[in-house]
């Protein structure tokens, strides 16, 4: 039979049949808090321990053992404070019990979390500081679930019964409005973004903006608020996550600073016009009719111009000694990089505007990433006007006399550049509600902007559109791999229909190329997009995606692509490429070519790693599926495997001595072959 006591915590230990071994500090502080708070309201489970009169081993209830001794340690609880344990007269089924306590626990649910914190503070008259204490939280965290616990109904119901998340649920508390967010909630539906955090408070910030946005920071808090600006804060972050309510009065707010800073700038420059863009980058169509300003270079220094010949004289020196070397040390190829990007920082002198430029000169302010104004690093003149017979006459009516009839038909009313602004918008907002419910015309339309811009042998202005696909700098320039795949895109390149790009005018180019069939259209869709990729080198940022498409598409790198003197033994050291080969077929295979040149070495690699040397049948199988990692799309395992599938088990071997000399066979015929 078992029977509850009160024993001093001090002589209580856990036992080594308790199950939970591990533990999370935080939750830990807390209970020892709530201990603090309340005392020990559940009991203990123990047994005595032998020849120890009044010790205890706890099988289930550590936590709260460790929580009391935590108390002691602290000086809340005196050092005899007894606490209630259920004392078993056996071991029998010990680590069974200690099991059953912890592993039917369970966690309560967030949404009932939330409103027992509530009425905690509704009923029993505590305030949110007073629940922090007992819990061992931050009063933050309490405010926080209280307002998850004002959630509009469906979304708390929703949280109830496990349809979105915490996470979620915390999104839709970025704003106190519940008809806002019953609104989004009831719009994103059971859709695709119904879970999306980010587009949940895209969509409630949806005409205003975050404390952290560029165009909040330029206005500014107090600006804003003395305007008469609502903040709806967020408690689950902090006030850079907050929301503005009043969207338009930070356009108007942003507008008026820009305003201030562009006459200021005019002033102090002494530009044409500055023009202001409330955003961080002045879009395309803004500046696609005008002319840009080129000032001319800064000439070198005579220190920078001596410093230039030094480098470029000590450049022909290193070719020269590795033309001699037949390659690059390492140490020569980082004294190149280094050597070239003094070079081009030196070259680097900027350029100077004329003040007769300047005096004619168009410039922008845009907002910067901090906030605040910036003059945008590219200055546009008005372009010359054409010669025109007829004489304009403005809208105020300058020049105009009383023997003018209003219905004259050479009369003309020229716009306001405003007027003509917003009346592009409007026109375009036309335009694009009607692309947008029609998918298929707007993938033609897509894939022809990118694919008409990409084609112009010239700078293209006249698409007005901000598509593209433009190819990226190269990492590399000048360099042309030669592999399989370089040739089969320039095939794939030659092989487009190109018959609609001769058309002088655009809506001639895009009709023409509306009258493509399916496929050469798909294909230049392809085309135009696979053109975009960057190439990233392994581990850095982007490079994980890369790999991620690879494996998406099932590429058998192996088919494609093997490694070369050209393309990779040549430009490793001669250690690297003996590393490869004990890796491949242990010391005895790196010993038969340690004594060979680095040129001979990089042959006899290229050959081994092709299939092409005749070699044991499992060093052939390592060979065929190695790549270097930064080639792969895959994490390696399949490899091998297919590669010993490809192996002939009998497959003869030959003496080193045979293998240095015989096994320089002749080249395969084919990429599979050797593969």
């Amino acid at each position: 039979m078992t029977n509850i006591i009160f024993v001093k915590a001090a002589n209580c230990a856990k036992s080594p049949s308790n199950v939970r071994k591990s533990s999370d500090p935080v939750a830990d502080a807390q209970l020892a808090a709530n201990i603090a708070a309340n005392g020990l309201i559940q009991n203990l489970v123990a047994l005595p321990v032998a020849r120890k009169k009044g010790h205890y081993r706890i099988l289930a209830g550590g936590r709260r053992l460790d929580g009391v001794h935590a108390n002691m340690t602290a000086g809340i609880f005196p050092a005899d404070y007894e606490i209630p344990v259920l004392v078993l007269k056996d071991a029998k089924d010990s680590i069974e019990i200690s099991f059953s306590e912890n592993f039917f626990n369970l966690e309560m649910n967030p949404a009932d979390a939330c409103r027992a914190f509530q009425d905690i503070i509704d009923i029993e008259n505590k305030t949110p500081a007073d629940v922090a204490k007992r819990f061992g939280l931050t009063e933050r965290f309490v405010r926080g679930r209280l307002r998850l616990a004002s959630l509009a109904e469906p979304v708390f119901e929703a949280l109830r019964d496990g349809s979105i998340t915490l996470d979620v649920a915390i999104a839709y508390a970025s704003t106190s409005d519940p008809a806002r967010q019953a609104s989004v909630f009831e719009r994103l539906g059971a859709g695709y973004h119904a879970t999306n955090v980010h587009e949940i408070r895209r969509m409630l910030v949806d005409g205003g903006y975050k404390g952290s946005d560029p165009k909040a920071l330029l206005v500014g808090r107090e600006a804003y608020e003395a305007a008469g600006g609502r903040i709806d804060g967020d408690l689950f972050t902090d006030a850079a996550s907050e929301i503005w309510l009043d969207g338009e009065l930070v356009d108007r707010l942003a507008e008026e600073r820009l305003q201030t800073a562009a006459a200021a700038l005019r002033e102090r420059e002494g530009f044409a016009e500055v023009r202001v863009v409330p955003a961080l980058h002045v879009p395309y169509m803004a500046t696609c009719g005008l002319g840009r300003i080129h000032g001319e270079p800064v000439p070198l220094s005579e220190d920078s111009a001596a410093r230039k010949s030094e480098i470029e004289t000590e450049l022909s020196e290193i070719e020269a000694a590795a033309e001699e070397a037949d390659e690059y040390s390492d140490v020569q190829t980082e004294r190149i990089e280094a050597l070239e990007s003094e070079l081009e920082a030196i070259g680097d002198t900027g350029e100077v505007i004329s003040d007769e430029q300047r005096a004619a000169a168009i410039a922008y302010v845009v907002i910067g990433a901090d906030g605040q104004p910036r003059i945008h690093e590219q200055l546009y003149v008005e372009p010359a006007p054409e010669a025109d017979a007829d004489a304009e006459v403005g809208e105020t009516g300058e020049g105009d006399s009383e023997a003018d009839d209003d219905t004259d038909d050479t009369v003309q009313v020229k716009f306001s550049q405003r007027l003509s602004d917003e009346l592009a918008m409007m026109k375009t907002e036309l335009l694009a509600v009607h692309v947008a419910n029609d998918p298929h015309f707007a993938l033609d339309l897509g894939t022809f902007i990118m694919v008409d811009s990409a084609t112009r042998l010239t700078s293209y202005h006249g698409m007005p559109s901000e598509l593209r696909a433009n190819a990226p700098s190269p990492r590399v320039h000048g360099f042309e791999s030669g592999t399989p795949a370089a040739e089969a895109w320039a095939k794939l390149d030659e092989g487009l229909n190109r018959s609609w790009i001769s058309h002088k005018e655009v809506e001639d180019r895009y009709d023409a190329f509306c009258e493509l069939d399916q496929g050469a259209r798909a294909a230049w869709l392809g085309w135009a997009v696979a053109r975009t990729l960057h190439a990233v080198p392994d581990g850095m940022t982007g490079s994980s995606f890369v790999v991620h498409l690879g494996r998406k598409l099932g590429i058998d790198v192996a088919a494609w692509w093997r490694p070369t003197a050209r393309n990779f033994f040549d430009r490793i050291t001669k250690p690297g490429i003996l590393k490869l080969f004990e890796e491949i077929g242990g010391v005895e295979l790196k010993s038969r070519y340690a004594s060979s040149r680095k040129f001979d070495l990089a042959a006899s690699a290229e050959k081994l790693f092709a299939g092409q040397i005749i070699a044991e049948a499992d060093i052939k199988a390592r060979a065929l599926a190695w790549l270097p990692a930064a080639m792969r799309f895959d994490n390696g395992e399949m490899g091998v495997a297919q590669a010993e599938e490809a192996v002939i088990a009998d497959a003869p071997t030959v003496e080193a001595s045979e293998q240095d000399e015989g096994a320089m066979g002749a080249e395969p015929d084919t990429l599979a072959q050797a593969a």
